[in-house]
């Protein structure tokens, strides 16, 4: 492919949108351009790239076994008010009405979809277990669409989905989708982390994050470098040593005015915020409910509806909290609450907590020497792990502190379970001919957020530094005096011989100066650059660099070698 042929488009500034690396090079290399917010138009580089993590998807699907299909991306609302998500998935997905004023959903997922099909098709047991993928385009309206094709509104996904005939079988179904993802990232040239994480909207009782560490990423992951445990922030765990308090005097109702947070009540009362417990009130499936953590730590209410089980969790309003409690927020807490009946829970860490400092339930005030378990109505099965980790916490799988890190999420595997084969009554007869009910596993990689999430984790100053497997092109020959016919006919040798070794190669024969072209070359971040140009070959030779090497290292080799020079150094990369 020759530079002049192409359409690429490279920028000199970031584009003022842009607050992440990746995103800022995807845009100045060429790679997309933005229509509106949350919406990118992907360029002939872009699409290269796609197209080449689409290819390494697919060969991992099919070696392990999975089966590709197609499904529409309109999906009749029909479907998903069967399995209940019609409501629960919200605003954030695109409905639509056709002229008959039918309701459809733009695909987020495909869970109703597949079901409804597989269900159609599959009536033994014989033919299970099956695994159908897709790579397709999904939308969700994003409240705001941010880092590019990290949080946007269209995305393409590979999503694949297992039936198989009991919980055990879907187990290895299972880790062969989890063994898939293990190798499709690293083919990407991703260090991609597994990690535990929550269900969510998509349901089941367990799943497993794909994350690449990036200071960038959305997503917080705590790690234990002791046993090798690793969680998402939704779903990690801490363990808290038992409490020793000393006993305390009685309750003292304490003025604060103008106080209304731990960190204003701390400063007034010259405490620190770990002497506080922090009251909150939620509504849980529609009623309310108060929810007490250490006054230096943050709810977790992923944890808080799983503790609750309860399908929605979230902060109650104003006269929700005046009528539970008798004050307003800032000044509650769980000693005497208006609504005697209001459940109460609590975080491990405050089990046995004498001394403490709370809300008093009347506007302003605060009570010291509060004793939760003399004072209060939390009872000994109201007490949970319900507070966000932290850095330093301490892993409740083997006692060794917690780190935590920043990650992009690039795929997500689940065990379903019954949901939605329950649900549409997907079945299948045993050799006994009873009736049994699949089990259902889904598994998606984020096929566009793996491109940024390479770059992510792959860029220096300079640009990109794609590795061989994903790049646009492998290989770019910067072609310095194309109006000499010598020198442009060894790069159309050059070019030609690389093409039959299945080499992807881009010739820049542009009249531009060899600056412009070395700048372009390090930002588009082609893994080898060859460098043909008069001067270079009356001494013999053209100069090959490997992009992720300094630029002080270069090799000259005769034109006749450089074939074989470059696919070593390709073979490396």
């Amino acid at each position: 492919m020759k530079w002049t042929k192409s359409l690429i488009q490279t920028l000199r500034e970031d584009p003022g949108d842009a607050e992440i690396d990746s995103h800022k090079l995807m845009v100045r290399a060429g790679l997309m351009k933005k229509l509106a917010g949350g919406l990118y138009t992907y360029l002939p580089l872009g699409m290269r790239a796609l197209n080449k993590v689409q290819r390494r998807v697919r060969e991992e699907m099919d070696r392990a076994g999975a089966l590709e299909i197609v499904m529409p991306i309109l999906q009749p609302a029909e479907l998903w008010k069967t399995s209940g998500r019609w409501e629960s998935m919200g605003p954030g997905m695109f409905r639509v009405k056709d002229r008959a004023q039918h309701d459809y959903a733009m695909s987020p997922t495909a869970e109703e979809t597949v079901t409804e099909v597989v269900k159609g098709i599959v009536s033994s047991y014989r033919q299970l277990p099956v695994t159908v993928y897709q790579i397709q385009w999904k939308f969700r309206d994003e409240i705001r669409p941010r880092f590019g094709l990290m949080r946007s509104k269209e995305f393409l996904m590979k999503d694949a989905y297992s039936f198989d005939t009991s919980l055990e079988a879907a187990d290895a179904s299972y880790m062969a989708m989890f063994d898939a993802y293990r190798r499709v990232f690293a083919r990407c040239g991703l260090k991609a982390y597994p990690v535990e994480a929550d269900t969510g909207d998509i349901g089941g009782k367990f799943s497993h994050e794909f994350h690449v560490l990036a200071d960038a990423g959305e997503d917080g992951i705590a790690f234990c470098d002791g046993c090798g445990y690793a969680a998402n922030l939704e779903k990690a765990e801490r363990r808290v040593a038992a409490r020793d308090d000393a006993p305390c005097g009685e309750m003292e109702t304490v003025p604060t005015p103008g106080a209304k947070t731990i960190d204003e009540v701390s400063k007034f009362m010259g405490v620190p915020g770990s002497a506080f417990v922090k009251s909150l009130v939620y509504v849980a499936d529609g009623r309310p409910v108060m929810v007490c953590v250490p006054g230096d730590r943050d709810v977790n209410e992923v944890k808080l509806r799983h503790f609750l089980d309860a399908k929605k969790v979230e902060l109650a309003d104003y006269d929700t909290v005046l009528a539970a409690t008798g004050a307003n927020a800032g000044s509650v807490g769980p000693v005497g609450p208006a609504d005697a009946t209001l459940r109460i829970v609590a975080d491990q860490e405050l089990r046995g907590a004498r001394g403490c400092i709370t809300g008093a339930n009347r506007d302003d005030h605060h009570i010291r020497n509060v004793d939760l378990d003399r004072d209060t109505a939390i009872k000994a099965g109201d007490y949970a792990d319900l507070v966000v980790v932290r850095d330093g916490d301490i892993c409740a799988k083997c006692g060794k502190p917690l780190v935590i890190k920043r990650g992009i999420e690039v795929g997500h595997v689940f065990k379903l379970g019954t949901k939605y084969t329950d649900a549409f009554r997907a079945v299948y007869k045993n050799d006994s001919l009873e009736e049994k009910t699949m089990v259902m596993g889904c598994y998606g990689i984020g096929v566009s957020r793996t491109v940024q999430a390479v770059i992510e984790q792959s860029h220096d100053r300079d640009g990109i530094v794609w590795p061989a497997s994903v790049a646009p092109y492998q290989v770019c020959i910067c072609l310095l005096d194309p109006d000499r016919a010598e020198v442009a006919g060894v790069a159309d040798e050059l070019e030609s011989a690389l093409e039959s070794a299945g080499v992807d190669v881009i010739v820049d024969d542009r009249s531009e100066r060899p600056g412009v072209k070395f700048k372009d070359a390090d930002l588009i971040g082609f893994p080898v650059r060859v460098v043909v140009g008069a001067k270079g070959l009356e001494k013999g030779g053209v100069e090959v660099k490997l992009r992720r090497e300094d630029k002080s290292k270069t090799r000259v080799v005769p034109p006749a070698d450089a074939v074989a020079a470059i696919t070593e150094l390709l073979a490396g990369c």
